[in-house]
């Protein structure tokens, strides 16, 4: 008996006359097929990236309600006498910040979305920062993904000046403070910076065209820049497939996770709203920026306790931290080192180092080899080092930059507290990377231990011979895989100096300069377990061959190469992570 099958619907058929439509004059059905298939891996890791995502989109949305209030203008004017601020009433002000005064208290849900646009901003340069990080200790942005790493950097350095610019927009005493930092840096420049800084104003600080031009540049040029590399770092990304942790069944030819539709779509979708979520809860019950408390600005008074965003807190540290009086003439202009080593050479040095990391790195190795699997951390002591003590570096500035409010807080000399963190600037990195350094060896040995020996059950048995031993378990064959499949990675060996005939070779020099940078890179290292290292070790501890690995002994041996260079699939006996392979 066959089924009765009903009719589709009216709107099922729009749909599908809809997407056949669509499908015949874009091609779209074919997007929508390979994003159907793309695998993604699962980690709660890469939710880090999403969090920046989600919390700009947010300040689009926001940012978009609060244009449509906000008057970008320096043109004088006057707080109304019956306005809701009873401290502000008939205060002179300018456009900029009388508007967003009324945002705040006549526009409703003005307030809300300004703290919400606040909240999203910090959100958004702490996950960029987090993200990176993330990316940098795994070792993530190796080949092919070092152009993606630079786009990652580029979206840092725009998100530091999409904040300082909507930042400074109020026109409040707070971010006027922090304009005329900018304006003193700018004029350290020799020889032209009074130039570049009438250039920048408009005139002599604050010049009357500064917030119109901040304007244009927070709500058009740096988010358009934003979005397009957005777009970039997205398209790289599903061009070279994601990345995942290394785990058994998992190698550089495949991927282990979930399809994107419907699976992730689904993720995706449940995250943004609660990050969203988040955001609009930290906004609603937690007040920022509140521009009403420090009135308008005015060049002559500065407030204690003035800070920008944290984003911005280590270029405050840097310029606490400067001895003053380091400054020399050139002829007629003075060259004040007091303002360029600390606002442009220490942030200079740590970006760039930031930057250029992943070309360094692939210069000391020589490797050109693709990688899709990420690296523990503990299997790059030098990498985890660097990566922390620049991390130090950053926090000790931004404490610095807080050193009159630790000074008032905890009833403490500030002049103490500023020599302490110049020493701390120069020993804290250095004992950071030391220290993170043994930590990383000591876990890499501890790897190698449990791999030889297996983990201690505090289980004692007791020979005939009267002889006592405490019984290990070995481990399984995914435990032993994650701990031995990394790549040995040693320093570089070069050719002689000179040929076999006495002539001088050419490129020894650049070969020798990589040689010492790789044995920086890798002169201390734990390798990885061999095979016949761990058949020893099984039979100094009187077990059988079948015990180094469930199923065959060749599978045990292949999951222990050296130098783990060779990725194997799973012993029989052993499943793989749920998700699926492509």
């Amino acid at each position: 008996m066959s089924e009765l099958k009903t009719p589709p619907s009216g709107g099922a058929k729009a749909a599908a006359a809809t997407a056949d439509y669509l499908d015949q004059r874009t091609g779209v059905g074919n997007a929508v097929k390979f994003f159907a298939r793309k695998v993604f891996p699962d980690h709660w890791s890469f939710f880090l990236g999403e969090i920046a995502l989600y919390s700009f989109v947010t300040l689009l949305v926001s940012g978009v309600f609060l244009t449509m209030f906000f008057v970008p203008s320096m043109a004088e004017t006057h707080y109304p006498d019956d306005g809701v601020w009873a401290t502000m009433r008939g205060v002179e002000m300018s456009e900029a910040f009388k508007s967003t005064l009324d945002l705040s208290f006549e526009v409703r849900g003005g307030l809300l979305m300004r703290q919400i646009h606040h909240w999203a901003a910090l959100i958004f340069m702490a996950s960029i920062v987090v993200h990176m990080m993330r990316v940098f200790f795994t070792g993530a942005f190796r080949k092919p993904r070092e152009i993606n790493w630079v786009v990652g950097f580029v979206l840092l350095i725009l998100g530091l000046a999409a904040g300082f610019s909507g930042y400074s927009l109020p026109d409040d005493v707070l971010s006027g403070n922090g304009l005329r930092i900018t304006d003193g840096v700018v004029k350290a420049i020799p020889i032209i910076g009074s130039y570049l800084s009438y250039f920048i104003f408009g005139g002599e600080f604050p010049g009357t065209d500064l917030i119109p031009r901040l304007f244009t540049v927070h709500i058009l040029l740096v988010p358009g820049l934003i979005l397009a590399l957005i777009g970039l770092h997205l398209f790289l990304m599903v061009m070279h497939k994601h990345t995942q942790f290394p785990g058994s069944g998992r190698t550089n030819s495949n991927v282990v996770g979930y399809p994107a539709l419907p699976v992730y779509a689904g993720k995706l979708l449940f995250n943004f709203f609660v990050v969203f979520g988040v955001i609009a809860l930290m906004a609603g019950t937690m007040s920022i920026n509140p521009v009403w408390n420090y009135g308008p600005y005015d060049p002559s008074p500065v407030s204690a306790g003035a800070q920008p965003d944290w984003y911005m807190l280590f270029l405050e540290g840097a310029l606490r931290l400067m001895p003053g009086g380091a400054e020399f003439m050139i002829g007629d202009f003075t060259v004040p080192l007091n303002v360029i080593i600390p606002a442009m050479v220490v942030p200079g040095v740590l970006f760039t180092l930031l930057a250029a990391y992943p070309f360094i790195e692939s210069f000391a190795t020589g490797d050109t080899s693709e990688h899709h699997l990420l690296d523990r951390p503990r299997n790059r002591p030098f990498r985890t080092a660097f990566g922390t003590s620049l991390l130090m570096a950053f926090f000790i500035l931004v404490l610095a930059g807080s050193n009159d409010l630790i000074a008032t807080h905890f009833h403490l000399s500030i002049n103490d507290i500023t020599w302490v963190f110049r020493v701390l600037l120069f020993v804290g990195p250095w004992l950071t990377f030391v220290v993170t350094k043994r930590i990383c060896l000591g876990l890499q040995r501890k790897d190698r231990e449990l791999v030889l020996h297996g983990h201690e059950t505090g289980r004692i048995v007791r020979f005939a011979s009267g002889e006592y031993i405490e019984v290990h378990k070995p481990l399984d064959a995914h435990e032993r895989w994650l701990r031995v499949q990394h790549e040995a990675v040693r320093p570089l060996e070069i050719e002689p100096a000179e040929d076999s005939r006495g002539v001088r070779r050419k490129g020894y020099r650049k070969d020798r300069v990589r040689q010492r940078l790789s044995q920086v890179f890798y002169e201390d290292r734990v390798e990885p377990v061999t095979p016949a290292e761990l058949a020893a070790a099984h039979a100094a501890h009187g077990h059988a061959p079948a015990e180094v690995g469930p199923g065959h002994d060749d599978h045990a041996v292949a999951a222990i190469t050296a130098g783990g260079g060779t990725q194997h699939g799973v012993p029989e006996g052993e499943t793989v992570p749920d998700g699926r392979n492509r």
